[in-house]
């Protein structure tokens, strides 16, 4: 069973249809006995910084999450949900993260159109079992923040948005993907079915997404 982490912000439906999809049993819930229990997590987000850790917070789920990433098993950050992964924003902030990665997020400072809205290329930069067997290509990415990954280790891919942008991050079992897998085609559904294989779970389906 995946656990899809419900604190009051994010794309919490979609999310877990795209689980369900393929082919694994997913659960959008607030117990952290349940959350606790899960073979995965998946931490969604949508919305402001702040609001997301002072709702984490209220509900106790920011330690359930910093325990459920203690555990070992996978954990999954999605959009702002990724974001949160990290030690601190400057969103309307400074606010502090779940710091299970280090790092900052920053907004996007320049010329040119803010939020990053519509499909860019993935570069991979690391190995990482969520790349396997997947070749490079396009996401749909919407936000206004981005993040600065302390450690180049950390960074798994990026994308060219007037620079390179951090787009998925892991270290151990904590993944990250700031771009929407489940909105992304192919290649976002099969980003997010690698991920549940690392999952005690059933090995995932394999399905038939439209591609970009």
């Amino acid at each position: 069973m995946i656990a899809i982490i419900d604190y009051g912000m994010g794309n919490l439906h979609s999310v877990s249809k795209a689980v369900e999809r393929l082919g694994c049993e997913a659960v959008v819930t607030a117990d952290a006995k349940t959350i606790m229990e899960a073979d995965g997590a998946i931490l969604p987000g949508v919305g402001a910084f702040g609001d997301a850790m002072q709702n984490l917070r209220n509900t106790g789920l920011d330690e359930v999450t910093r325990f459920y990433a203690a555990s070992g098993k996978p954990l999954l950050g999605i959009c702002l949900g990724m974001q949160l992964l990290f030690s601190e924003s400057e969103e309307y902030g400074p606010h502090q993260g779940l710091n299970l990665l280090p790092g900052t997020v920053i907004r996007f400072k320049g010329d040119f159109k803010v939020p990053h809205m519509g499909w860019n290329k993935l570069e991979f930069r690391q190995n990482t079992p969520l790349f396997a067997g997947l070749e490079q290509g396009h996401v749909y990415f919407v936000h206004s923040y981005h993040v600065k990954p302390e450690r180049a280790s950390d960074l798994l891919a990026t994308t060219d948005y007037n620079g390179q942008v951090t787009a998925i991050v892991g270290r151990d079992n904590v993944y990250g993907m700031q771009f929407h897998p489940e909105k992304s085609g192919d290649l976002g559904m099969s980003l997010l079915r690698n991920f549940l294989a690392l999952t005690s779970v059933r090995e995932p389906s394999v399905i038939e997404a439209d591609a970009r």
